[in-house]
């Protein structure tokens, strides 16, 4: 019980920390949870899924005002309206994808060696992104068009596979249609909401009958810090972004992609 409450916690720090920032949640607990002996396991599977709660609920608590604002201005303020017919929009090609292929993306594609090819080859895009001279039209999320809130979900249908990244995804998709980087971030952020929510609903659904009274203190401990880790990075994303761009994540990802196909090689 003791180890598996360390479990518990490193994979929540795992989860909160890289959940909003361009490196793979998903890829990073795929490699942890295979040194930790959770990848054979269901309650493993479903344990991943279910701290994600936590930080969803770190990025809710931090855009509660706004959210409030907008969910209230959708039927008095047509900017409000406009915003949140976007969000949906771009979340509309994911959800589609996501229910029809979601079988094979979760038997096929969940594999430590895709990770890590995805990993070294989206670093690779955030590296691109960086050195491109792009001059940015939009500096507010507010201000796309509603056919660039639809394509930056279309891009986001790429983070299905494991290692992609859904808010890498999304922010090279926003900066590639004339978003500025710190914008970019943050309507990943924005797009996350609803992503995160529908992925975590479906996937509870499929798995509840897995949890019991043990495994829920376990949970429980996951759910906390990845709750905590992720208040502190979406605190402090956009500012980075905006000062220094994507190069840190960028070779972040590189240097695990590397270290996972050299321990893959070596059979541990």
């Amino acid at each position: 019980m003791t180890f598996d409450l360390i479990k518990a916690f490193i994979l929540g720090v795992v989860e909160g920390l890289t959940e909003f920032i361009p490196v793979s949640s998903t890829g990073h607990l795929l490699l942890v949870e295979r040194f930790f002996g959770f990848a054979d396991e269901d309650f493993g599977k479903t344990f991943a899924i279910l701290i994600q709660f936590g930080a969803i609920l770190a990025l809710l608590s931090i855009y509660f005002v706004r959210l409030w604002h907008f969910a209230v201005g959708f039927f008095v303020d047509a900017a409000a309206r406009r915003f949140v017919i976007g969000v949906l929009l771009a979340f509309l090609p994911a959800a589609v994808v996501g229910a029809l292929a979601h079988d094979f993306i979760k038997s096929v594609l969940f594999n430590e060696w895709i990770v890590c090819f995805t990993l070294i080859a989206g670093g690779a895009v955030l590296l691109w992104i960086d050195m491109l001279d792009l001059k940015p039209r939009y500096h507010e999320v507010t201000a796309y068009t509603l056919p660039m809130y639809f394509w930056i979900g279309v891009f986001q249908c790429f983070s299905m596979v494991p290692g992609v990244s859904r808010s890498g995804a999304t922010i090279v998709g926003a900066m590639l249609f004339g978003a500025d980087r710190r914008s970019a971030a943050e309507f990943s952020f924005w797009l996350a909401m609803p992503t995160m929510a529908g992925a975590f609903a479906y996937d509870l659904y499929k798995s509840h009958a897995q949890m019991s009274e043990g495994n829920v203190i376990i949970v429980a401990v996951g759910f906390v810090v990845s709750f905590i880790s992720a208040w502190f990075v979406v605190k402090t994303f956009l500012g980075y972004v905006q000062r220094h761009g994507f190069a840190l994540f960028a070779w972040w990802r590189v240097a695990v992609g590397l270290l996972g196909l050299i321990a893959l090689a070596l059979g541990w």
